[in-house]
Order: structure tokens, then sequence, then C-alpha cells
């Protein structure tokens, strides 16, 4: 029995998952606002640093897997806030678990992405640096000069900063004996997609986000390739992203892998 850490583990995507690694008899910490075994709002800081606390504590400072749902769409209220859970509150858990991970039993991490990640790549992405240097006042500023476009900013670039926070730790996690990749998920019908589908300002752009393959993702199938990506058979992957988007991104970048 292995210990798998899950955040967003209430819902959607990590309620999946968890599903997934306890049917397969193993044990689950889940870190969500509610309805977890660790209570964490991993929007602010001091909740950050309460779930790393709480998932050690849990653990006994042992984690075999390590794998973050959790993340705020771009209908949230303020824009900020997305940002903070997409990809502060990912980067928190990354490092404050790394040393926890590194005593598991063939360890690894997979960050939920998004294929939003894609589509504003990192030299157009004006949120990247500033989240790099931690620079919340530039981050606050970017997103107050989109305007009506701030939410949509936020979630597609922080996605596209946490896939590149990945790839930028694979040397080291190589050497701490931890593979970490991401997955990208396309339209997933998860009860976060009914409330932005539910908002006046986002609901028809999300219902004219239609794949080649004509429908949205169960959250069944994204977990799928999660605990591929966790287990043996992706023993020699690391630092990849793994789109599951029924062909959008191939449909709008095919020249572009």
């Amino acid at each position: 029995m292995s210990t798998i850490v899950i955040s967003g583990s209430a819902s959607g995507i990590g309620a999946a998952t968890a599903r997934r690694f306890r049917d397969a008899g193993h044990r689950v910490i889940g870190i969500d606002l509610r309805d977890g075994e660790v209570a964490a709002d991993l929007s602010t800081s001091q909740g950050r640093s309460e779930a790393v606390a709480s998932v050690l504590a849990a653990s006994g400072g042992v984690i075999d897997t390590l794998v973050l749902c959790a993340g705020l769409a771009s209908h949230v209220v303020p824009a900020t806030k997305i940002v903070a859970v997409n990809y502060h509150g990912a980067v928190a858990l990354l490092d404050g678990l790394l040393p926890a991970l590194q005593k598991g039993r063939s360890p690894s991490a997979v960050v939920v992405s998004s294929v939003a990640s894609t589509q504003l790549p990192w030299d157009r992405n004006p949120l990247g640096a500033p989240l790099e240097a931690g620079d919340e006042a530039r981050v606050e500023a970017v997103l107050a000069a989109a305007g009506e476009r701030a939410g949509h900013l936020a979630y597609a670039g922080s996605k596209n900063a946490i896939t590149v926070a990945v790839r930028r730790r694979v040397k080291a996690w190589a050497q701490a004996g931890v593979r970490l990749n991401t997955v990208a998920p396309g339209a997933v019908e998860t009860p976060l997609l009914q409330a932005g589908l539910a908002d006046p300002r986002y609901g028809n752009a999300i219902r004219d986000f239609v794949a080649p393959i004509p429908r949205r993702a169960q959250p069944e199938e994204v977990a799928a390739m999660i605990a591929f990506l966790a287990g043996p058979e992706a023993a020699f992957v690391h630092g990849a992203q793994f789109v599951v988007d029924g062909g959008i991104d191939a449909q709008a970048r095919p020249t572009q892998f």
C-alpha cells in the first residue's frame, strides 16, 4: 500500500483520482477546502503552509505519490485568487513535500496543468516572469490592466507558468530520485466547468471549445493518465506534459509540439 497525497480531492479530477487510487488499495490523503483529510485554503500563504505541515503530520513524513489537482478556472473573482491557487499553491506543495517524497517508494508527482498552458506560451505570458520572481504587485498590475480578460489571463498564464515551473525542476528532482510530470486536460465534465458555463463572461467560449473528438472528457479519463504517470510503467517519463484534450491542441497548433 502506497501513500498518495492529492490536492483538490473533493471534486472533479481530484475526486476521480482519489477513487482510483483508493480502489487499488492505496492510502489517500486528500487536501481540499472541505471534505478532505486535510482542510486547507491554498489561495493564502498561511493555508499553503498549514497544508504542508498537516500532510507531513498525517503521512509521517513519507509520501509515495503527490498529485496536484487543486485549481480555479477563469470565472473565479478576483483573478488574483486563480493565480494564487493554480501557481503558488502548486509550487508550495511541490517544494514543501519533496523531502517526504524522497523517502517514498519509487516516488513521483503529477501536476494537473491545462491545454491552455500551450496556447499562451512563455514568451508571450506577461505573468510568467513576475510569478517566478514572486512579484505579487506586478502580477496584480498585469491582471488589473487586462480588464475583462483578467480571468482568462490568470488561468492560462498560471497554467503555463506552473508547467514551466515543473520543467525547470527536472534536474533537481531527478537528482532527488523523484519523477515529476504534468497532465494538460481540455474541457472536462466537472463542477468547475459547470460553474464556468453559467458565467455570462465565459460561458459561450466554454461551450464553443469543442475538440475533434466532439465531447468533453470525463474526470476518470484524466485520472487514468495520472495513474499511469505515477506508476512503474512510466518509470523513465520525467519533465513531460501529456495533453488529454480530444485533439484540441493538435487542431490549434499542428506544427508546434
